[in-house]
């Protein structure tokens, strides 16, 4: 197999790198679940621990001084330590969060790369070397020409079982959590055979597109598409649809936001909204938000600052900078004549294979910490009351998971895009690839630019 993928065929040898692919990432969960999930979140939660007894030490003291019959003096400097007490348990609590959510999603997401590169290799490397052509078993001849494919029709079927069975799949995860539960683990079959099936079409477009090498495009013949490659159209018709779906979302948010008295309502004097009755993740998120009292005496919301609004922040500018490093490996693939950069950057970016495969995993790592950020930050929303229990918690969470989930997706179309890269390669022939997911991953981007002031500021 040539550096640049001219040919059909994918050895076996090649197939089996995804082994060693795999082999990294879960090195990789284990150490960070074992360094963050682990080691420091149990110092955390020791540090979580020692304020919690402190917070209840203190409340304790005022009540003990209030019934004793207290001077006001000595009432108001408890209520200060109890005051400062209850700001270093929050403190506390959600450092332990975030560097226990941290480890486990790093963890699990490794998990999810690791199984998803490595079934994929497999089950193209358990074939004979042979049958990695095209679907006609052309090999050298025709193997190099795009063709249909028949992985979506896979992939669908997959997803369609995945659905069908998931309300039978809940039960059965909820059975697994709860002893007094409905279901079984047989409940799960359907979905899992779904899951199955969508793993099955996964490889088998991996074994379709390992070898393209950018000849034999199809050309799309009607309007408003003529002369434009036929893949190009459809993921263009794609994004058109999940525009409409985004869309659901920002209406269904702002339609809400006209009825509901929040902060900003009562702060513009609206007549119908004599106090703040809801409260949106931008009021746990920014400094001065609105705040509520829950008949315990709790004060919820309005304490946020620039801490609190970081991991959206970081996350902002992940995004923009991850669709910068895609288009500089595209840039790189159609190079003509590519020359090493001068410097540091040279040395880790030697030839132009090595520089796209690494402009790919840059991206790549800068989309993984907006999925881990953003675990983060649900957890720290949740536990200070933002749940999806309320109308306002069900709209944020849905959007912003729905936006989590598009990154995520993304990421593993892009994890095998850094094993082409890395194994067959790209060029300026068959660098349409990185091109067409290029289109996606900007739509994700330019969603979420939408997303964050919208969600986190307003």
């Amino acid at each position: 197999m040539s550096e640049h993928g001219h040919g059909a065929d994918v050895e076996n040898t090649i197939w089996m790198r995804a082994a060693l692919f795999g082999t990294i990432f879960m090195v990789i969960g284990v150490l960070a679940y074992g360094v963050m999930g682990v080691g420091v979140a149990n110092a955390k939660h020791q540090a979580y621990d020692d304020a919690h007894h402190e917070y209840d030490k203190a409340k304790e003291d005022l009540k003990v001084a209030v019934s004793n019959g207290a001077t006001q003096d000595e009432i108001a400097h408890l209520e200060e330590l109890e005051e400062e007490a209850h700001h270093h348990y929050v403190e506390a609590h959600l450092s332990y969060l975030t560097w226990r959510t941290a480890g486990v999603t790093i963890l699990l997401m490794c998990v999810v790369y690791a199984l998803f590169i490595g079934f994929g290799g497999f089950m193209n490397s358990i074939q004979p070397s042979g049958d990695h052509g095209d679907d006609h078993g052309h090999g050298d001849e025709y193997g190099h020409e795009h063709h249909g494919s028949s992985s979506p029709i896979v992939f669908a079927l997959g997803i369609m079982l995945f659905l069908m069975g998931f309300p039978m799949f809940v039960d059965a995860a909820k059975a697994m959590l709860m002893t007094d539960a409905g279901g079984s683990i047989g409940d799960m079959g359907l979905s899992l055979l779904g899951l199955i099936i969508v793993a099955i079409g996964v490889a088998n477009w991996w074994r379709e597109d390992l070898p393209f090498i950018g000849h034999g495009e199809q050309i799309a013949t009607s309007h408003p598409f003529e002369g434009q490659h036929i893949r190009k159209a459809g993921l263009w018709v794609f994004l058109m649809s999940e525009v409409m779906v985004f869309a659901t979302f920002f209406s269904s948010y702002l339609r809400m936001r006209t009825e509901w008295c929040t902060y900003w309502q009562v702060q513009d004097g609206n007549p119908n909204c004599s106090a703040v009755d809801t409260l949106t993740a931008s009021d746990f998120l920014r400094p001065n938000g609105g705040q509520m009292v829950l008949e315990d005496g709790t004060i919820i919301g309005g304490q946020g600052d620039f801490m609190t609004l970081l991991p959206g922040a970081i996350n902002t500018f992940a995004l923009i900078i991850s669709s910068y490093t895609i288009v500089l490996a595209l840039k790189t693939a159609k190079a003509h004549h590519w020359e090493a950069p001068k410097g540091f950057m040279g040395k880790i970016m030697p030839t132009q294979k090595i520089a796209i495969r690494n402009y790919l995993i840059a991206t790549f790592i800068l989309g993984s910490l907006f999925i881990v950020l953003k675990l983060i930050e649900w957890s720290h929303l949740v536990a200070e009351g933002f749940d999806i229990g309320t109308q306002a918690g069900s709209i944020f969470y849905i959007a912003t998971g729905a936006h989590g989930l598009h990154v995520f997706i993304g990421l593993l179309v892009m994890l095998y895009m850094i094993f082409k890269a890395d194994t067959v390669g790209f060029d300026e022939e068959n660098g349409q690839g990185i091109e067409y997911f290029g289109l996606y991953w900007h739509f994700v981007d330019l969603a979420w630019v939408a997303i964050f002031p919208a969600f986190y500021l307003y």
